[in-house]
């Protein structure tokens, strides 16, 4: 067994390959010499690849939905209302009907007068008729410009103006932020709502008080359905989405997909994942407006498989808008597959160790001594759980963590950022599904790395995809250099078919991280550093931008340190800040309410709420003490530890503008937000 894993180890997935451009240490996919676009024989746009499955799945089920039940308030015990909802089983939509409802709704949207050199957005929850609208678009070449339903007003009155926007499709909570800023949206001319429960107020209100046609989705369905219109299907080079990037500083950017690009990275993933097809289960709940859920989609309708719509409100039977009683999306669909980013599996794993810590006695016990036993054979020990005795802790332990997602998940994939090797080991043990670690931008279609399914590594996001070429070039300022012994080291470049066009009306920046090499490769400048394993696989170290110098000269990480001290069990979000004129950094953390609250009560420390408790200093000292410890285990250096820390009540979510829709920090608004409270940590 441990030759196995051994062999495993040093197999090479990445290999050396010659390319152009800036000198650096550049390799490719071991199995792909040429960079790869398309996976199908004849289909070069999202257009066709959309209409071949159909044609080839007719009646398997495509899109699934639940129908809402009922909505009903819960008051808390301190006094608090929470809506909850009471959902019903999903309902499906063959690949035959939805492609008469995209072909329908193709024809609708120019029946109300959308003209196609115009461009149209989606500003919607991702949901069924987010990617029929998606598909209707690419069906007459409309340009689709996709936002994120959390973007603020400001931002949302950018992205619309800058790309001169005549048609929105919405939802409800959508429709009453374009109404709120109707006079300040130049182009705006049409607006297609999707149909929930309430919208006919916010309908009203937008026929009262703006110019705009409002229709609803199934009338410009209709509209297309009696008056067809032929398809004006797109080129390989047309641009598919500008997607605006929720940016962790500034105005968002649109960055320009065509077809190529996009097509490039599903055709790579086709070739990572075993066993894609008909059978598989997709549970969609991350945003459609973020590339990473834009392409799993994609792959999933290109397989023949099965997509069904959720959220991360009531992804399981315990999540904060599902009714007691009602199952979770997860618990009714019974996914195969899924994507997640690090920061909602990292409170999978802490919601489960929460549980396991509350059974306390024989239960915990038991879970101990699997986790164990399952870890060591992880790590390739015959001394681990392995043959019967692994089926028997799953029988006995794991299956109960596993219905927690519906017991069926045998592949995750996780993008946005680096996931912890602590999560990736217990989210693989406990759930039983290897996690495919990706790395890519939305600059890149999230094409860049991946991680093989046999790869039990942790810490790495895997070797080049088929569609690209990753570069390592010198940092010099940083330190980071390709000629660094063991392991080259330096910023992460990615080539390829997938790298896209650029930044919508952004020539300045554009050109400053995006370059086309002598031979006609484009390359894609991203910032984060990396290094490249013996076996071609690549780790991220570091980011430019969150490298700071302190007074006496050492560099701090701020992402690494942050990621190193996420491991406290107080930590529900921290931001770390480091000034470079003083010799110590110090951090905001959003506190853990039910670990932080949990600890006081052993303690006999009486409060009245958590905002008085995050105040006494006998809490703050227990939660620093935790970052010390968290910090030492990761071996962080005694100047990268915070020497003072604030706590912090309100979640950071994306709709209080402080994180991105990927729940990665916008570390500037924060560092706004808090600049008081920053500034009296150093006093």
């Amino acid at each position: 067994m441990g030759e196995l894993f051994q062999r495993k180890a040093e197999r090479k997935r990445g290999v050396p390959v010659d390319v152009g451009g800036e000198p650096g240490h550049a390799i490719r996919n071991y199995r792909f010499e040429q960079p790869v676009e398309t996976h199908w024989d004849g289909i070069f746009t999202l257009a066709e690849l959309f209409e071949q499955s159909c044609k080839q799945y007719v009646h398997m089920p495509l899109l699934g939905t639940r129908k809402l039940i009922s909505r009903e308030s819960e008051v808390a015990s301190d006094g608090r209302s929470f809506e909850k909802l009471h959902l019903g089983q999903y309902e499906w939509k063959s690949y035959s009907k939805a492609f008469k409802a995209v072909c329908n709704f193709s024809s609708g949207l120019v029946r109300i007068g959308h003209l196609r050199d115009e461009r149209v957005a989606i500003f919607a929850d991702t949901q069924a008729e987010w990617q029929m609208a998606l598909q209707a678009c690419f069906r007459q070449n409309i340009t689709v410009v996709t936002i994120y339903a959390s973007l603020g007003e400001g931002a949302l009155c950018h992205s619309l103006n800058e790309t001169e926007v005549t048609t929105v499709i919405c939802g409800r909570k959508e429709l009453k932020k374009l109404i709120d800023i109707n006079g300040q949206l130049d182009t705006l001319k049409h607006v297609v709502y999707i149909n929930e429960e309430g919208v006919s107020s916010e309908v009203s209100l937008a026929k009262q008080c703006t110019r705009w046609r409002v229709e609803s989705f199934e009338e410009v369905e209709r509209l297309g359905l009696e008056t067809p219109v032929q398809a004006n299907l797109p080129l390989p080079s047309d641009t598919a989405v500008i997607m605006y990037t929720s940016g962790s500083t500034g105005m968002p950017k649109g960055v320009m997909m065509s077809h190529r690009n996009v097509l490039a990275t599903v055709s790579a993933v086709m070739t990572i994942v075993p066993g894609l097809g008909k059978k598989d289960v997709y549970l969609a709940y991350l945003p459609l407006a973020h590339i990473l859920e834009l392409a799993a989609e994609t792959v999933i309708l290109a397989v023949g498989a099965s997509i069904g719509y959720g959220s991360p409100l009531t992804l399981n039977d315990t999540s904060n808008k599902i009714k007691r009683g009602t199952q979770g999306d997860a618990s009714a669909l019974k996914p195969t597959l899924m994507t997640a980013v690090p920061a909602i599996l990292d409170r999978v794993r802490d919601g489960v160790r929460k549980n396991v810590d509350a059974k306390g006695g024989l239960a915990k016990r038991l879970f101990d001594i699997a986790y164990s036993r399952r870890l060591a054979a992880v790590n390739g020990s015959w001394f681990g759980a392995w043959g019967l005795e692994k089926l028997l802790w799953d029988v006995l332990v794991f299956q109960k963590v596993r219905a927690i997602l519906g017991g069926q998940i045998r592949f995750i994939l996780s993008g946005g950022a680096p996931l912890s090797g602590d999560t990736q080991r217990f989210i693989n043990i406990c759930l039983g599904a290897p996690i495919g670690q990706g790395y890519g931008l939305t600059e890149t279609c999230a094409g860049g790395t991946f991680s093989e399914y046999d790869d039990t590594s942790v810490g790495r996001v895997g070797a080049p995809l088929s569609c690209s070429y990753i570069k390592l070039i010198d940092w010099v300022e940083g330190g980071y250099l390709t000629t660094d012994s063991p392991m080259p080291r330096g910023e992460i470049v990615i080539g390829g078919p997938n790298v896209t066009k650029g930044y919508f009306k952004n020539e300045t920046k554009t050109n400053e991280v995006y370059k086309d090499d002598e031979r006609g490769m484009r390359w894609f400048y991203s910032g984060d550093i990396g290094r490249l394993h013996p076996d071609g696989c690549l780790e991220i170290i570091d980011r430019k931008k969150d490298i700071v110098k302190l007074q006496h000269g050492e560099y701090v990480s701020l992402g690494k340190v942050e990621a190193s001290l996420s491991l406290s069990p107080y930590v529900d979000n921290i931001m770390v800040h480091a000034d470079p004129s003083q010799n110590y950094c110090v951090a905001l953390v959003v506190a853990a309410h039910s670990e932080l609250e949990n600890w006081a009560s052993k303690q006999g420390i009486t409060y009245t709420d958590l905002s008085d408790l995050c105040q006494k200093q006998v809490a703050v000292k227990e939660v620093l003490q935790s970052l010390v410890k968290a910090g030492k285990q990761s071996r962080l250096e005694k100047f990268e530890i915070p020497a003072r820390i604030k706590l912090i009540t309100e979640p950071w979510t994306p709709e209080s503008g402080l994180v991105t829709a990927a729940l990665k920090l916008k570390r500037e608004v924060i560092k706004k937000g808090y600049g008081t409270d920053l500034a009296q940590l150093y006093s």
